[in-house]
């Protein structure tokens, strides 16, 4: 299965927030190594050896939606998991996996247009006055289906390339991601080297969570994270950095949330020189990013035990947290190659002091 076959792969699952259990079970059929998992769902495989431990790590699950009101006439009402862009709600298709392992298909309502006065085209219709149609005629109807308050509801899943070397579709966030990771995993099991705990984590679209525990479990000194990069290759985008798709894999140096989590990651400077380094040493282009507005779970792991040696580290993604984000295999395909080169060169006595010239 190439690289490309497995992110489609993945991205075929659903897993929101809080009900990965799926796409846990197809990431572990995927990884083929002997495996952990947690309370959480965390879901995480080792390569044992000597010297600093390190935690590479994605997030599984993906945003969407929970059912939080069943209408008498068979409607859906929502509330959003993560930050769902709300403009980009009205006509898409969305799925509720059922804990049984089938699937109930519906659309998000959008107004008609013959009906839609002229002040209402030009405004964005709240997630409370929302609604998702799946063909159900009564509240009795769509209970006998198996729907209920709490029900998670994602973007219809399916990927599908777009153009010669990039893929389309939703939860590219961070199952672009995943299946790096698993053929990371697979080829560090296959060498030696210092110790690396290859982890698949929850929780992410829901405030950072899962990858905490896991990380005071584990202790590690090293985090790397793996994650989306803002690609700024778009008319929309070109004031925000310099990330281009196809452009190779990036770091970042600076994230910020700055909206009520003021959290994020200003890396630590060997993790830094190691990537540039193994970068350049191995010809792969290394794109560099700095954002506010942005947010992973690393924010919260650099602060396990004394600290962690920590950075993020990522591919260029387009259309973020939409159900049509796009990426560039290619890019995917080098921050594999990187990952692994620059692991190999963790040694047993990788200097981590920040007083190291």
């Amino acid at each position: 299965m190439t690289l490309r076959d497995l992110t489609l792969d993945l991205m075929n699952v659903p897993g929101l927030s809080g009900h990965e259990d799926r796409i846990r079970a197809r990431i572990r059929d995927r990884l083929n190594l002997p495996c952990e998992t947690d309370m959480l769902g965390n879901l995480w495989t080792t390569r044992q050896g000597e010297g600093p431990t390190v935690l590479l790590f994605t997030h599984m699950d993906q945003l969407g939606f929970i059912v939080r009101k069943i209408e008498p006439d068979g409607y859906l009402r929502l509330e959003r998991m993560g930050g769902v862009p709300e403009k980009a709600l009205p006509s898409q298709e969305v799925m509720i996996p059922l804990r049984d392992g089938t699937d109930v298909l519906g659309i998000i309502t959008n107004k008609s247009h013959h009906a839609t006065a002229p002040e209402e085209k030009y405004t964005v219709t709240r997630i409370a006055d929302l609604y998702v149609d799946c063909g159900f005629e009564s509240r009795a109807e769509a209970e006998a289906a198996g729907i209920q308050i709490g029900a998670p509801v994602v973007y219809l899943t399916g990927g599908y390339p777009l153009g010669k070397n990039r893929i389309c579709g939703p939860a590219i966030d961070d199952r672009a991601g995943c299946a790096v990771l698993v053929e990371v995993a697979q080829a560090l099991a296959k060498q030696s080297g210092v110790t690396v705990h290859t982890a698949f984590t929850t929780l992410e679209e829901f405030n950072l969570r899962g990858a905490q525990p896991l990380a005071q479990r584990l202790q590690p000194d090293i985090a790397i994270q793996v994650d989306l990069m803002l690609a700024s290759d778009t008319p929309d985008m070109a004031d925000r950095g310099e990330m281009t798709l196809g452009g190779g894999p990036g770091i970042s140096l600076y994230t910020f949330h700055g909206r009520g989590t003021l959290n994020g990651v200003i890396p630590h400077p060997a993790m830094v020189r190691l990537f540039e380094t193994t970068a350049q040493a191995e010809g792969i282009p290394l794109q560099r990013s700095a954002q506010s507005g942005v947010l992973t779970d690393l924010s919260y792991v650099q602060l396990t035990g004394n600290g962690v040696a920590a950075l993020d580290v990522g591919f260029p993604m387009r259309y973020s947290h939409s159900s049509r984000e796009v990426a560039d295999m290619r890019d995917l395909e080098q921050l594999r190659d990187l990952l692994i080169a620059a692991l190999g060169n963790i040694t047993p006595d990788f200097e981590l002091s920040r007083d190291a010239s």
